[in-house]
């Protein structure tokens, strides 16, 4: 089956050349209508990465594969709380966080497309992950951070060649600027607007099935900013569900109490939430306000009765320090699960898997 990518809006469909990061007929979100199906016979485990799952990738099945090495995070087990717990390492990846998955397949797009520079807003992950897949892809890209963005992350963006751009005031301000040069004509390598990251992050979903002799968890507890990480996890199960008939994990998404649009408009519907406001906080990757795809990602959480949950400030750093304790040296961002881990529901079905997202050497 051909994948099919359309605007959710008026139905336009990806267009075969360049790459736009909304719809050029009435500026809709793209999203993929008719995902290419999982078939566990033709995984090729002679290709790099991830990309052992491209027949999954649709428009990229053919294209020569920007690739470092990303995937094949380890499935690490702990008894945690009187219950056994897998943690699966994204913060291991080569540039330090689950953004790569997203990232070489968005490289891998641009190169094929000719694309020769690129520009990216990012609160520092995504940042320096594209930074890193562009240099290996040969592409100039400039990084558009807020002023506040981790020094570390900041530093790794330049380290790849990248031009870092700091503007000044909130996360959204940076968003705006970025947006504005796109819609002048500069190609926006979005992790957040493009539909592409999807396919790749939806391949931690088969490597878990996988690592767990091909089980699957009762339970998934995930860091949510964007929630394009938790709707390729839904992704994924759910493409394994549609190949072999199992059952979907109960996936459960994690905000801080400060920034939870997510978690408010899972409660309260449609409309229920406004932009969130911008508070200081030291997970600053899920510090946004006003997520793109919001109902896309709450309807992956009903359609697999999960749900949110938040975390006061005052949890995050000492849940860092119990992770490192378990030999997991993870970031602020990442440690928000702990928490969530710590109160977890007895509703919520046994085996447990937490997605660490990025690496502890990217805070301070």
């Amino acid at each position: 089956m051909v994948p099919v990518i359309r605007c959710t809006k008026c139905g336009l469909s990806y267009p075969a050349e360049g790459a736009p990061y909304r719809c050029q007929n009435c500026g809709g979100l793209y999203a993929y209508f008719k995902p290419a199906p999982l078939d566990l016979t033709r995984i090729d485990r002679s290709q790099p990465g991830i990309w052992k799952y491209r027949h999954t990738f649709g428009t990229l099945t053919d294209c020569e594969p920007v690739s470092l090495g990303e995937g094949n995070t380890p499935l690490v087990w702990a008894r945690v709380f009187g219950r056994e717990v897998a943690f699966k390492c994204e913060h291991l990846n080569p540039s330090g966080s689950f953004k790569d998955r997203g990232s070489t397949v968005i490289a891998s797009l641009l190169k094929s497309r000719n694309v020769t520079e690129a520009i990216e807003d990012s609160s520092g992950n995504a940042g320096a992950s594209l930074a890193a897949y562009a240099a290996r892809a040969g592409i100039k890209v400039e990084i558009f951070v807020p002023e506040s963005a981790s020094g570390p992350k900041c530093r790794q963006i330049t380290a790849y060649g990248a031009k870092l751009t700091r503007i000044a005031g909130s996360r959204l301000d940076v968003a705006y600027e970025v947006q504005r040069k796109a819609d002048g004509g500069e190609v926006y390598a979005s992790h957040a607007y493009l539909p592409f990251n999807m396919v790749g992050y939806a391949t931690a979903a088969y490597e878990i099935f996988e690592q767990m002799d091909e089980k699957v968890p009762g339970t998934i507890i995930v860091p949510a900013g964007q929630g394009g990480f938790l709707m390729g996890l839904f992704h994924g199960f759910n493409q394994l569900r549609i190949a072999i008939n199992i059952p979907l994990p109960r996936i459960i998404g994690v905000q801080v109490a400060s920034c939870a649009p997510l978690s408010k408009s899972f409660r309260n519907g449609p409309g229920g939430c406004d932009t969130a406001t911008i508070t200081p906080t030291c997970a600053e990757g899920v510090n946004v306000p006003d997520p793109i795809r919001r109902e896309e990602v709450i309807q992956a959480v009903k359609a697999c009765g999960g749900g949110f949950q938040t975390v006061d400030e005052a949890f995050i750093l000492p849940g860092r320090d119990n992770l490192a304790r378990l030999g997991l040296y993870v970031e602020p961002t990442s440690a928000i699960v702990w928490s969530v881990l710590e109160n977890a529901s007895e509703e919520w079905t046994d085996p447990i898997v937490v997605l660490l997202t990025g690496s502890g050497y990217k805070y301070g």
